[in-house]
């Protein structure tokens, strides 16, 4: 009997991983994407001679181990070009202290933060021991949260004496962490935490689950590391892409799914779409692998669909996650000052912190001499999608003046430098992206919510299957890929097979 197919909805990271996971296995695969290109929020677009990341403008898990480079590995094919940033970031607290650089050798990075963050080793040791353990955990491929018998035993298998210890901080923040070690009144550590964790986990440290913050904020120093892509982020997609197509996946570009449903049979899944001319399509299959935002459903599946009514619900009352402000600019790279740093984040009030990313000399993004300049804070999407025309465009304006203030302030650049410059609103990336209110992030990482008690990539209903952002472990591309490999591992288990990937 011939592999039944699968069908792939959205074809962001965690899509296009999936997608060629299954491909490479042997199963048949159509992926469904909305956008003229794959990619999502990790996407691409061009405005003239300037190449521009939509969202993420780093990755993590190129190193030997890491999460990309296993998956390329499996897959047989070459990990896309890349530089690695040290340091992975500087973080200007703006309150007059020498900016905090977070080097790649760990103990480089340990020195610095004894400069800036006396008397803090015991928190510091903490989270690298924790961190270990997550990492050896999470190089077993566990599936979290268990939802069988198949599942609990995947979990029971990467166990190891250690996670068990480290378990018991399982609903500890970081800021538990940070009270624990005697170092809850150093608030100049805690502005630092709150800002590096708020771009991981969508939450401040004492919202931010000890687990999961204890390993993204140890994501830049070896054996791990942060990665700058030569030409764009849209190159691992490509390289994505261009697997599942060569192992036999379909992709449908500028294909809009509008209704998903249990077929009548009650045997597969039935969805509809709509072409590039609006023409209605159809596709069906056994499993229907989803990675939009699990709040898409809500939309996607009417009430007769099968979705169960306290499934429903649960997607009702999942937080609304963040959006964002991304200010897109160029500009001569004479004007930047002398060895700017590719990433840096900056403390502001008004309107908040600015993550930033500039492109490197040859790296694609920008005309020899020029720089690509990202500037991007956090913005509640309720509140821009509810703005009539007028006051929309007036914010718009407004906040861009804003972010542009702060990038002349610390990059010393004048007003007449810019070669280019607009902004992008959370209305901007739901008409990319296609996500709910123009949502870039997932589920926000509390310790309620992370690992053991979050949402579920396997759903009642059966056949439909869940990753992305939202599920464990998380946001980033290496954690979107990480969440894509635990779905197809339990469907392929379903269908009585076997997928491993080599540490």
């Amino acid at each position: 009997m011939s592999e039944q197919p699968v069908i792939v909805v959205g074809a962001g990271i965690a899509g296009l991983t999936a997608s060629a996971l299954l491909a490479h296995e042997g199963v048949p695969v159509i992926l469904l994407e909305s956008h003229h290109q794959p990619g999502g929020c990790a996407g691409t677009f061009c405005r003239g001679n300037f190449v521009f990341d939509v969202g993420a403008t780093q990755v993590a898990g190129f190193e030997v181990g890491g999460i990309h480079e296993r998956i390329f590995r499996h897959l047989q094919v070459p990990l896309p070009v890349c530089d690695l940033l040290n340091p992975g970031c500087v973080v200007q607290l703006a309150d007059g202290s020498h900016p905090i650089q977070l080097w790649h050798d760990p103990m480089q990075w340990a020195e610095e933060r004894e400069r800036q963050f006396p008397g803090s080793k015991a928190f510091w040791r903490l989270c690298t021991d924790l961190h270990n353990s997550n990492w050896e955990f999470a190089s077993r491929n566990p599936v979290l949260p268990a939802s069988n018998v198949w599942d609990f035993w995947e979990l029971i298998r990467a166990l190891r004496p250690n996670n068990l210890l480290s378990g018991i901080f399982s609903t500890c923040s970081v800021s538990d962490l940070l009270f624990l070690t005697g170092c809850q009144k150093d608030q100049r550590l805690t502005a630092f935490l709150d800002l590096q964790l708020k771009l991981y986990s969508q939450e401040p440290a004492k919202r931010t689950a000890a687990l999961y913050g204890s390993t993204v904020l140890q994501m830049a120093q070896k054996p791990l590391g942060l990665w700058h892509l030569h030409g764009s982020m849209q190159k691992l997609s490509e390289s994505l892409a261009n697997s599942l197509l060569r192992d036999g996946a379909k992709l449908f570009l500028k294909h809009r799914v509008i209704q998903l449903k249990v077929a009548t049979k009650k045997e597969s899944w039935r969805i509809d779409a709509l072409d590039s001319k609006g023409l209605p399509k159809y596709f069906s299959a056994p499993d229907v692998i989803f990675t939009l935002p699990p709040q898409s459903l809500l939309d996607l599946m009417p009430l007769e669909s099968g979705m169960p009514k306290s499934y429903r619900r649960k997607l009702s009352q999942l937080p609304q996650p963040s959006g964002a402000l991304v200010f897109y600019g160029a500009l001569d790279r004479n004007y930047l000052p002398s060895e700017c740093p590719t990433h840096l984040q900056i403390e502001a009030q008004d309107p908040g912190s600015v993550f930033l990313s500039i492109s490197r000399e040859g790296d694609g993004r920008a005309p020899a001499g020029q720089a690509t300049v990202i500037a991007s804070i956090f913005a509640e999407c309720s509140y821009w999608m509810s703005l009539d025309e007028s006051n929309y465009r007036n914010q718009k304006q407004l906040m861009m003046k804003k972010i542009i203030q702060i990038l002349e302030h610390w990059l010393g650049i004048a007003p007449h430098n810019w070669l280019h410059k607009e902004l992008a609103t959370p209305r901007s990336f739901a008409k990319w992206t296609g996500r709910p209110g123009g949502m870039v992030g997932g589920l926000g990482q509390q310790p309620l919510r992370f690992g053991p008690f979050g949402l579920h990539s396997r759903t009642p209903m059966n056949g439909l299957w869940l990753c992305g952002d939202s599920i464990y472990p998380g946001e980033g591309t290496a954690g979107v890929s990480q969440s894509a490999l635990m779905a197809c591992r339990q469907l392929m288990a379903q269908r009585n097979k076997k997928m491993y990937l080599v540490s």
